[in-house]
């Protein structure tokens, strides 16, 4: 009586735990390596120059809104008060920029206000932010 071998038929199953170990863990390190601009809540409509360059993302940031209110930093704060303010965080880095970034519709007296405000506090670097046009 010949006997057959039954040969046993395993199951070959991949384990994919370690890579979706290694996706989170990936994960992770792009969140906490990335850095994140904050924009203010004030709808700027720029002033447009085919000039235009990309600023940096370490700039000090000051807004002109369209009614003529000033934030430095994301904090409302009146003209005679820029000066201090920009003064003040300017002594964390002293050679940080500053861009203004002001609605299309200020006036360019106030504009110019809050650039000699900055200038007098110590900046070296001012920008004005405007949207880029292309040719």
């Amino acid at each position: 009586m010949a006997r057959r071998r039954l040969r046993r038929v395993e199951e070959v199953q991949i384990d994919i735990s370690p890579l979706i170990d290694m996706v989170f863990i990936l994960l992770i390190f792009f969140m906490v390596s990335t850095t994140f601009v904050k924009e203010m809540k004030v709808e700027l409509e720029r002033p447009s120059a085919v000039s235009a360059v990309r600023s940096s993302t370490k700039a000090l940031r000051v807004h002109i809104a369209r009614g003529g209110a000033i934030y430095v930093e994301g904090a409302a704060t009146p003209l005679l008060s820029v000066e201090g303010r920009v003064r003040q965080l300017l002594r964390e880095s002293a050679l940080r920029p500053i861009l203004v970034m002001a609605d299309r519709l200020v006036q360019a007296e106030k504009l110019l206000d809050v650039v000699d405000k900055c200038r007098i506090a110590g900046a070296k670097d001012i920008g004005i932010a405007t949207h880029r046009v292309e040719k």
